[in-house]
């Protein structure tokens, strides 16, 4: 059995500005569909094959999230990419900063970017087909 993600759901603040973020990193995708309910407007943003829903918010959380902080919650979410380096790119030229040094590896190289809502993003490219070495935390991965 083949075991992937086929989609996201998350609840953003300003769905425009998240679908920027998600157009900037992935020029790929595209609007699959798009409606309201309830008086929310949401919509799927992706690909024939995976995508992310967005919802839009109608409350402030009572306490901001911050990745890394020790409470429940996401991280980060990573995407494999086929050239980092010019995702990169895209994200600066756009306005956004990255949120964590690159790394980089023997086998592979990181980066990350925070989206409008202060979620964080992982974006990674192998240099391996080997899981073995794509799989590698012995050696450290600097830059």
């Amino acid at each position: 059995m083949t075991v992937r993600i086929e989609h996201a759901n998350m609840i953003v603040r300003n769905i425009d500005a998240t679908v920027r973020f998600l157009k900037t990193a992935f020029p790929e995708f595209e609007l699959r569909r798009e409606g309201s309910g309830d008086g929310k407007r949401w919509l799927h943003i992706g690909t024939d094959d995976t995508y992310i829903a967005l919802n839009e918010a109608t409350a402030e959380p009572a306490e901001t999230w911050a990745p890394y902080s020790g409470k429940p919650g996401v991280n980060h979410l990573g995407y494999e990419v086929d050239d980092v380096e010019a995702l990169r790119t895209r994200m600066r030229e756009a306005g956004f900063e990255d949120s964590t040094v690159p790394n980089s590896h023997p086998h592979r190289r990181r980066v990350y970017f925070l989206d409008p809502d202060g979620n964080d993003w992982e974006f990674v490219q192998y240099y391996s087909d080997n899981p073995a070495e794509r799989n590698d935390y012995d050696l450290p991965d600097t830059d």
